[in-house]
């Protein structure tokens, strides 16, 4: 009986205790200048499972793979610009917060731009053309068309009264 009341207990504290299987990841970096130079390129990597979380906050797996990665060519006396080429290469343009103008990338910037510039001229030129045609149709109707219409006139109003 003591035993069941004490297995809530011992449950929770084995629930509780898998957070600390979580690694950290622990780095020598040999100068403070590599160490913030790592930092900065990990805050402005995405992670590719998070969306829009950045890899040095991130959980997943990627990201812990990703960050060893960038402390390994760090470590290999790469720069900023080519550790980023090298994620872009292997994730996509995906990875950077800031993706490069490419063709694909205008379109997706200039398309609402140009459906919304056709939609105003598609309203621009509908208002204007039920005025035009106002205009020019009593001016275009011959005498006899107008003594016919209004002789249908007439006559719908007596069939309808």
């Amino acid at each position: 009986m003591k035993f069941l009341r004490v297995l809530p207990a011992l449950m929770l504290g084995v629930a509780l205790s898998f957070s600390a299987f979580a690694a950290i990841d622990t780095y020598q970096f040999t100068s403070p200048q590599q160490e913030q130079d790592y930092r900065e390129i990990t805050a402005q990597l995405r992670c590719p499972k998070c969306q829009n979380t950045n890899i040095a906050a991130s959980d997943s797996i990627i990201a812990a793979d990703m960050r060893t990665k960038v402390f390994q060519l760090l470590s290999e006396g790469q720069d900023r610009q080519q550790i980023v080429a090298y994620m872009v290469a292997r994730y996509g343009n995906f990875v950077t917060y800031e993706p490069p103008v490419t063709p694909s990338t205008i379109i997706l910037w200039l398309g609402p731009v140009l459906v919304v510039i056709i939609g105003a001229a598609m309203i621009f030129m509908r208002s204007r053309r039920p005025a035009v045609l106002r205009e020019n149709s009593s001016e275009d109707m011959s005498e006899q068309e107008k003594q016919r219409l209004a002789q249908l006139l007439k006559d719908s109003d007596r069939t309808g009264s």
